[in-house]
């Protein structure tokens, strides 16, 4: 479509239901194997109540918390079980020898299992070797127990209980190492008292049974171990799927949701474009203007021709009713006085202007022919990287001619990039300067007021701070990364709630969002810096590290200058 020149950005498409590729990557992203919360993966959010190094992003996090907490009910119980268990063996006879073994190996549980209890008073403490650890000490008092009682009586029925217990955890070795162990010691106990190697010497005997159905107990019971780990194993993979499908489900409706808000801050703008317009078919200056083509508060943008054949132009006009301010008109002869500045192909051409005394003042702009970004990402939701890091290099053109001009333009979007057919080719070129700043000058004709598009602004303009290029640096962060995850960073029900959080918070973990790279990630994390000076200082420099990253070859400079950032201010969720 033509250039329309004015307006913010237009409703975007809903995002699709989850797709089982999103799906298969939640599911890896569980998988992956960590040593506790304090692990890199589950290192970027903290839960609400202050008390763990978790953020409940990722499934394998959530279930992660479970086990903590399931680990902590677990040792409560062990000592629970001990306690009993000493107590019943003040009043039980027995193999002496075996009776003292049960006795120090359940006081080394209860002693096991305080200390673990201690140490998960911070979830930040749950390792691994520490939970491997006590498994093993509640495995030696049970075998002791195992072998005090008979290794064929009831008693053998504790190890299943434990076993499906420590099964479902995460870490898939140190559970098959745990099966393994009570496998191969119930069967040396089973089988040495079978092949009379071992005396059986336990509470209950099974003296008055033949060799073959001894060894029908040991394989039964050997069996129900294994069952019992697959069992553990296969609910904790049913549960992994389940909170993954959950949580594409909850990104995909919060996606949509963020979606929607963009498009509401700009539906009633586009239904106002297009059309007949109050001067269609009047004569403005040398053009015969046609339909309307852009609207904004400022003023309409409308298809015109140079009467005297010549060429085509859009032309944009002053709101009638605004001739009596004497400062918008100001502004708006000013948006003429900084496009005139900037002699760049990336920047939308200025063709003439009428002067203060003309009756009305207009501003006759080339006019160009494709798409802008806001219709692009309409159609297709996301843009490729190297599409995008196209759009960055040429818009940075732009950005540079503007700040070597003394220029800020202050309202970069999506409606603001359009990508221009000319001829066979195509050029991103930058529009509407209408509230742009002069360095130069004092004043920006704004009288104060913060002036631009909410979601877009950069911090220190939407707390109404004195800005620099670096505001606009910003704002193509911000568009940089709606086109890579499909989402805006910063979206909300009023203008207020996405300011607040442009000042005060970091968008969603791109990578909650949509399949983005780490290093990419780092890189938008500078680009979306709250601070002026942490932001690159060009967008060839933002381009390049972006170029660098989705090719897994960052700058390790920049990804620590990333980090730094990130450790100050976490990204968010995506909810």
């Amino acid at each position: 479509m033509p250039y329309g020149g004015e307006g913010d950005e237009a409703p975007t498409e809903k995002r699709p239901s989850a797709s089982a590729t999103e799906i298969e990557r939640v599911a890896a992203a569980v998988e992956r194997p960590s040593q506790g919360p304090s692990s890199q993966s589950a290192s970027h959010g903290r839960s609400s109540d202050g008390t763990s190094g978790l953020s409940l992003s990722t499934p394998r996090e959530t279930l992660l918390l479970q086990e903590i907490g399931r680990t902590r009910v677990f040792m409560r119980l062990a000592i629970g079980l001990a306690i009993s268990q000493l107590a019943v063996l003040a009043v039980l006879g027995g193999d002496p020898l075996l009776k003292y073994a049960f006795v120090a190996t359940a006081l080394g549980v209860i002693v096991a299992c305080a200390w673990m209890l201690g140490k998960l008073r911070d979830d930040a403490a749950y390792t691994m070797p520490r939970a491997v650890l006590a498994a093993y000490v509640c495995i030696a008092a049970a075998f002791a127990g195992i072998a005090y009682y008979g290794v064929f009586s009831p008693a053998a029925s504790i190890l299943p209980f434990g076993l499906f217990f420590f099964s479902t955890g995460q870490h898939a070795r140190a559970t098959q190492s745990v099966l393994v162990t009570c496998l191969v010691a119930y069967a040396a106990l089973g089988l040495g008292i079978v092949l009379g190697v071992v005396p059986d010497r336990g509470l209950v005997t099974a003296a008055s049974l033949g060799p073959f159905a001894k060894m029908v107990i040991v394989v039964v019971t050997e069996s129900v171990f294994i069952g019992t780990y697959a069992i553990a194993r296969a609910t904790r993979s049913e549960t992994l799927e389940a909170i993954a499908r959950h949580d594409v489900v909850l990104r995909s409706l919060a996606q949509r949701d963020a979606l929607l808000k963009e498009a509401r801050q700009d539906l009633a703008q586009a239904m106002r474009v297009g059309g007949i317009g109050r001067y269609s078919g009047e004569l403005v200056g040398p053009y015969r203007l046609g339909k309307v083509i852009g609207r904004g508060a400022m003023g309409e943008v409308y298809d015109a021709r140079a009467a005297a054949g010549g060429g085509e132009a859009a032309v944009k006009l002053l709101h009638a009713e605004l001739l009596a301010e004497p400062e918008l008109v100001q502004r708006f002869f000013r948006e003429a006085e900084i496009v005139g500045r900037l002699n760049c192909p990336n920047v939308v051409k200025l063709l003439e202007s009428a002067g203060t005394t003309a009756p009305v003042p207009y501003l006759a702009m080339e006019l160009l022919h494709g798409e802008d970004l806001a219709e692009y990402l309409r159609a297709h939701k996301r843009m490729p990287m190297r599409r995008v890091l196209t759009m960055l290099r040429q818009v940075g053109v732009g950005l540079d001619a503007a700040r070597a001009a003394g220029v800020v333009h202050r309202d970069l979007k999506p409606r603001n990039l359009f990508l221009a057919k000319v001829g066979t080719q195509e050029i991103w070129k930058i529009l509407d300067f209408g509230v742009s700043k002069l360095l130069a000058h004092d004043g920006t004709l704004t009288q104060g007021a913060i002036v631009g598009t909410p979601a877009n602004m950069a911090p220190e303009q939407a707390a109404g701070e004195k800005v620099d290029h670096r505001a606009d640096l910003f704002a193509l962060g911000v568009i940089a990364y709606r086109a890579l995850t499909g989402r805006p960073p910063f979206a909300g029900d009023t203008s207020v709630e996405i300011l607040y959080k442009v000042v005060h918070a970091m968008p969603p973990r791109p990578s909650d969002v949509a399949i983005v790279g780490e290093e990419v990630e780092l890189v938008l994390a500078i680009a979306l810096a709250k601070s002026p000076d942490d932001r690159f200082d060009s967008a060839a420099e933002l381009a390049q590290a972006l170029d660098g990253a989705s090719r897994g070859r960052l700058d390790e400079r920049i990804a620590s200058r990333a980090r730094s950032v990130l450790e100050a201010m976490p990204w968010g969720y995506a909810g």
